[in-house]
């Protein structure tokens, strides 16, 4: 789409998540980044069959319950060996269940399906195939939305073998979420010639395009030599076919190693993909390494492999409108936080796949939009899923501070007849919007002096002018959108019906 060409929004909500929209903004104005807020410990593995190595987790709401898979591992440190040579398991990789009413308290079934040290009362759901453990490694479910799905695979997920730096990647399917087989025999992805499986490899079905879409791990040639962690997707209109996997692309974004990805449709705005990709830091041992938490405690670490003692992780932001070019923040989305006990390792800030909006805690204010983040990687025999806030829609705003700055849009159509934002306001600030032609003049009875200042926090405030709220006389019609702000964060726009 040329730069002049309008954008057709339709009634879509847009989110300010990069500058799709903008065609330019005074000084003063910018996109900010807004980080979760850290709530309670939503899970901690602390089961036998659970453990501190457990992770990789998938969130989704399944009408009246939130369900939460997740790897459960425990892993003890050896003395030396290199990489995972000196590791010593105490049990097998499996995937574990829990389930939610609210979001907030989880409780995790006896299902009665895997024995764990003589015992079935337990919420081990998957263990994978056969002695490779096939479809195992990073198992990340969903729900198909795909019209056409066998109710046989209602649910589906890809895992790869339980070593997943060798192993192939494997569609798995239930049809009740709970009771998983293998697609079939053979693999839809091979390690090697497709991508390396080692971290949590997922795929959706993609309502906006009609098609599945797999987001995977493999290491991306960088032109001084290395080999970094990175990012791979691919397309298939059955689930077992699949394009050949292309890299992400990130325009102006520094190479860095990326772990998990957490790509997925944005919930209120499908055509929108919002990421969570984990950053893998990797540092020499220093004395700046030495004055993190629990020192003793890396140095075991990094007897078995140095980078298990100094290697750091955090979660990034990303978005994209196409699925492979990605906007990608620079600045960490969760960081580490204050140097407590047991933070600051690789291993931590792994952030779940999914969100799930959640009870504000303040009476009568609208709901919030809640992740689940990994910490405490490698200590103890549990680690916890910690509860992160955050605004709905709130991951980016226009931000403006007390001077008023201006914002124009591309030339853009719309449908529906009234306009709404997600905005917050000091008491000082406002936001006024202006309806242009595509010339720049103000459309009779837009202007921005005939609007009336929209003040307050709402997350679908609706624009009123001198005449009325009603736009439905402009739609279908290219115009663009004058933003006077102040002291105000806008995060969203739609156009909606009547």
């Amino acid at each position: 789409m040329s730069a002049s060409e309008p954008v057709q929004l339709g009634s879509r909500r847009e989110l300010f998540v990069d500058e799709y929209l903008l065609e330019s903004m005074s000084d003063g104005a910018s996109l900010r980044l807004h980080a979760p807020t850290p709530r309670e410990a939503a899970l901690v593995t602390d089961r036998p069959w659970e453990g501190s190595m457990s992770g990789y987790v998938t969130v989704f709401r399944d009408g009246d319950r939130v369900r939460m898979y997740y790897q459960g591992w425990q892993v003890d440190l050896g003395r030396s060996g290199g990489d995972g040579a000196a590791l010593a398991e105490r049990h097998p990789l499996w995937i574990c269940y829990a389930e939610s009413r609210d979001g907030l308290t989880w409780r995790r079934p006896d299902l009665g399906l895997i024995e764990h040290d003589g015992s079935r009362a337990n919420n081990i759901l998957w263990q994978g195939v056969g002695p490779a453990q096939h479809g195992v490694h990073g198992f990340s479910p969903h729900k198909d939305t795909n019209p056409a799905c066998d109710p046989a695979a209602r649910y589906k997920a890809v895992g790869a073998d339980r070593f997943a730096t060798q192993g192939d990647l494997y569609a798995v399917v239930s049809p009740d979420g709970i009771h998983w087989s293998l697609l079939r025999d053979e693999p839809i992805l091979r390690h090697g010639r497709h991508g390396s499986f080692d971290s949590q490899n997922l795929v959706f079905w993609d309502t906006e395009r009609g098609e599945y879409r797999i987001y995977l791990r493999d290491f991306r040639p960088h032109q001084d030599g290395r080999k970094l962690r990175d990012i791979k997707t691919a397309t298939s209109p059955d689930f077992v076919h699949w394009t050949e996997p292309v890299w992400l692309d990130y325009p102006g974004a520094p190479a860095e190693e990326l772990y998990t990805n957490q790509v997925q449709p944005y919930y209120r705005a499908p055509h929108l993909f919002v990421g969570f990709p984990t950053r893998y830091a990797p540092r020499p041992w220093s004395a700046s390494i030495e004055h993190l938490p629990e020192p003793e405690h890396r140095r075991q670490r990094a007897a078995v492999s140095e980078r298990f003692g100094t290697a750091l992780t955090d979660g990034l932001f990303m978005s994209s409108r196409d699925g492979r070019t990605f906007h990608r923040w620079g600045e960490a989305f969760i960081p580490p936080g204050p140097q407590l006990e047991g933070n600051w390792a690789y291993g931590d800030n792994y952030q779940c796949r999914g969100m799930i909006e959640t009870p504000s805690d303040l009476p009568g204010a609208p709901p919030d939009l809640s992740v689940l983040a990994a910490e405490g990687h490698w200590r103890g025999t549990g680690k916890t899923f910690r509860r992160y806030t955050l605004r709905v829609d709130g991951f980016v705003s226009i931000h403006a501070p007390r001077d008023a700055v201006e914002i124009l849009s591309r030339p853009l159509t719309f449908d529906g007849a009234r306009l709404r934002l997600n905005v917050a306001t000091s008491a000082a600030g406002s936001v006024r919007v202006e309806i242009q032609d595509t010339a720049g003049k103000p459309i009779d009875g837009f202007a921005r002096d005939e609007c009336h200042p929209v003040i307050g926090d709402e997350l679908d405030r609706l624009v009123h002018w001198q005449h009325g709220a009603d736009v439905g006389r402009l739609a279908g019609r290219p115009v663009k959108l004058r933003f006077v702000i102040r002291d105000a964060d806008l995060y969203a726009l739609r156009f909606a019906p009547g």
